[in-house]
């Protein structure tokens, strides 16, 4: 056993103690048939359907959630760097919008933390008891909570490994009181407005415990041109992104995907107000996994991702209509991005 050493005049500070972690996959598949399905199921569906598409959770693999990280520093990519200067300008206002409505020292539960920079720069004003990161990167979620924990030894860390999009359940070591739900970054916007709905009004649900509200991050509705580049950026940062969705797949359905076979397409769909990201085939092919094969001909794609784009008066009546009572949010000067307050 190591002991810290007891010399007088000197003092050596033994390093924090690590961020408690819970794998929560497992009690997920432990979960009643029918209220989610397991990965290989879920993907395999995927890929079989007529319009083949693959969930953009499975994006975040190791490699996945470095490069989403690079694809945050790029030029062309607006969202990160416009939410952080709505924060920097108005962490004092969502402090005392907070505190206005009785929240001090929350839990501060932040959904997709990836590499919790955002958490992080939020924790010096709302001042958090307990911080449960949530990421479906189990292993890169380690590292960023466990720099979190040095940077604020006090503070009680319990990071969730877990795909909480299929269901957002919270173990017993989260404090049931004062939880504040934090998800930046417009992560909502990969949910279908429906999807989003049932997702908001289950954070509202009086069953998630004591919930006092939810900070969120939206994109907002702007010119095709900068929403086409932030999705295909010149350096091709985003295509590398999109393939390794692949190499994912490839891992968890022992699939023999080539991703020199495919391109990244990406695009603005007005209609539905939302970016698409697609994998095309460059020419026919056949993708072979476990029991199961899939031709696909030359154009053919595979359906990755959705990015909806929201108005500031179309976000403010969906989280009303899913329960939160009162509304308020930041914006940048140009409104590309928003920042709201949803208390419930």
């Amino acid at each position: 056993m190591n002991l810290p050493l007891n010399i007088p005049g000197l003092s050596i500070p033994l390093p924090p103690a690590s961020p408690q972690f819970m794998d929560l996959y497992s009690r997920h598949k432990a979960q009643p048939p029918g209220l989610a399905l397991s990965s290989v199921q879920e993907l395999t569906d995927g890929l079989r359907a007529p319009a083949a598409s693959v969930s953009p959770k499975f994006f975040y693999n190791a490699l996945g959630s470095k490069l989403f990280e690079a694809i945050t520093k790029l030029d062309e990519y607006y969202p990160t760097r416009t939410e952080a200067g709505i924060f920097e300008a108005s962490y004092p206002q969502i402090a005392e919008a907070l505190a206005a409505g009785g929240v001090r020292s929350p839990c501060l539960i932040d959904l997709g933390a990836g590499n919790c920079a955002k958490a992080a720069a939020l924790i010096p004003h709302l001042q958090p008891r307990q911080y449960v990161p949530v990421d479906i990167s189990v292993d890169f979620l380690k590292d960023a909570a466990g720099q979190v924990q040095n940077s604020f030894p006090a503070l009680d860390i319990v990071g969730l490994g877990m795909d909480f999009s299929s269901g957002l359940v919270l173990p017993e070591e989260v404090q049931h009181h004062d939880r504040v739900f934090f998800y930046p970054g417009s992560s909502l916007g990969n949910f279908h407005p429906d999807q989003a709905l049932q997702f908001l009004q289950h954070i509202a649900d009086p069953a998630q415990g004591k919930a006092r509200g939810l900070l969120l991050g939206i994109d907002l509705v702007k010119d095709r041109a900068t929403l086409e580049a932030a999705y295909d950026d010149a350096l091709g940062v985003t295509a590398a992104f999109n393939k390794n969705l692949l190499l994912n797949v490839n891992d968890l359905l022992q699939s023999d995907f080539d991703v020199i076979q495919w391109r990244h397409v990406a695009l603005f769909n007005q209609t539905q107000s939302r970016i698409e990201m697609h994998l095309e085939a460059m020419s026919e092919l056949t993708v072979r996994w476990r029991g199961h094969a899939r031709t696909f001909g030359a154009g053919e794609r595979i359906h990755t991702e959705c990015s909806y784009k929201y108005t500031l008066e179309g976000m403010a009546a969906l989280l009303q209509q899913a329960g939160f009572r009162h509304v308020q949010y930041w914006t940048d000067p140009k409104q590309w991005f928003a920042v709201f307050w949803a208390a419930v």
